[in-house]
């Protein structure tokens, strides 16, 4: 959906200040504190890594092994399998303790109770609100974030050499003295594309849900109200200008920006790699408001948690909650996959410019909501958005039809 639509090792205390969950425990409490018997703690964990990330994590988890004697067997999923394979093993006593996944399926998880609740502690401060966000569901902490990621506006340097858009408007105004094709690329396709459109709706103070106080959402709808009916008058109007055109998937919006047609694109690090490689001068920057208020991306949260049904709950935590939160463990993890830390005190060290770019503009985003309601969100809200953007609709009465139909189908799940 993301794509379509993120070294010395410090001294490990074993003593744990966080509840323990046993392999008997299906009340999704935490459980008494127990902590680790000694340095030489020994045993072993099953660890699911997607195959992209997994050898970026071999080489911390043999220091995590060296440091405690935990050994870790690390597992290699494909990433769309490590959740649906986690809620349909763990049950059954055979899934792992320990996966590394986005955050996007937490619902899911604590609804089939697989997943179990950590104790952040302290250690919550050393990550931005966004990350912590993400790995937060009904009011509990599941997860330890690893890496964060978000798409971002990107200019082609050479066509333009600087921004000084205060506003969206603005933008594309600068864009065009570029005399390129396109102003601003934003990936579209038949069904439009949400996800990519994302900064702008929020810019116009219409999230897709409401989120509470502790950064979790609920149930309840925020695209409606005047905030909403403003947003969909911008999407016709970006469609009647042309800057949003179905006929632009993302291939082509890629290749458009990779052949100079345009100076700037709204894309994430996936695409920033290739960018570079054919030799573009690149900078990411924040994408400007279009509504008034802040324009937040999505953010995607990487994650370690632990399952519910863990034979080893004690070691899982003391690896996931006080070894891979470390700055000196994020920093390792990005020095092998190079992927923006979660830690803010690692994601500060960083001196790639481009993953800096991506980091200012996520960091005041809004972590994809893990609710099983999103499910019902994505069909109804893109086709929407390609009506008004096409012109096949009115845009406010389509607009306040989609609210309705999701909220519908949202308090049936």
């Amino acid at each position: 959906m993301r794509r379509s639509i993120p070294v010395v090792a410090a001294t490990i205390g074993l003593a744990l200040a966080l509840t323990a969950c046993s392999s008997s425990n299906d009340s999704g409490d935490d459980a008494s504190s127990a902590p680790t018997e000694s340095a030489g703690a020994t045993g072993t964990l099953t660890m699911w890594v997607d195959d992209t990330r997994i050898k970026e994590m071999e080489p911390v988890v043999a220091t995590f092994t060296e440091e405690t004697g935990i050994e870790v067997e690390l597992v290699q999923k494909a990433s769309g399998d490590i959740g649906k394979d986690f809620v349909a093993q763990v049950p059954t006593g055979e899934g792992p303790d320990v996966i590394i996944s986005a955050h996007d399926g937490l619902g899911e998880w604590v609804n089939n109770g697989v997943v179990a609740p950590l104790e952040l502690g302290d250690k919550a401060g050393d990550f931005s609100d966004s990350a912590i966000a993400g790995v937060t569901y009904d009011g509990k902490v599941y997860g330890t974030p690893l890496s964060i990621e978000n798409i971002a506006l990107v200019r082609n340097n050479a066509l333009l050499a600087d921004t000084p858009a205060a506003t969206f408007d603005e933008l594309i105004a600068q864009a065009k003295t570029a005399g390129t094709p396109f102003s601003v690329l934003i990936q579209q396709g038949p069904d439009s594309d949400p996800y990519h459109l994302y900064p702008l709706q929020t810019s116009f103070g219409a999230p897709v849900f409401e989120q509470s106080a502790d950064g979790s959402y609920t149930d309840t709808l925020e695209m409606g109200g005047p905030a909403g009916d403003a947003f969909a008058a911008y999407l016709a109007k970006l469609g009647t200008e042309k800057v949003l055109d179905l006929a632009v998937d993302g291939e082509k919006a890629k290749q458009a920006f990779l052949d100079g047609q345009a100076p700037y694109m709204i894309t994430g690090p996936w695409n920033t790699s290739a960018f570079e490689e054919a030799g573009l001068d690149i900078a990411v920057l924040p994408v400007p408001s279009a509504g008034g208020q802040p324009a937040q991306p999505f953010v995607g949260v990487q994650g370690a948690f632990v399952s519910a049904k863990s034979k080893n709950p004690v070691l899982a935590n003391e690896l996931v909650v006080n070894f891979l939160s470390t700055e000196a463990a994020q920093d390792a993890l990005y020095a092998e996959g190079g992927r923006m830390p979660a830690n803010s005190a690692s994601a500060a060290k960083v001196d790639n410019g481009i993953l800096k770019g991506f980091g200012e503009a996520g960091a005041t985003g809004a972590p994809m909501p893990a609710i099983p309601a999103m499910s019902s969100v994505w069909a109804f809200w893109g086709a929407t958005e390609a009506q008004i953007i096409s012109g096949q609709a009115e845009p406010v009465s389509a607009w306040n039809t989609m609210v309705t139909n999701v909220q519908d189908a949202v308090d049936k799940v």
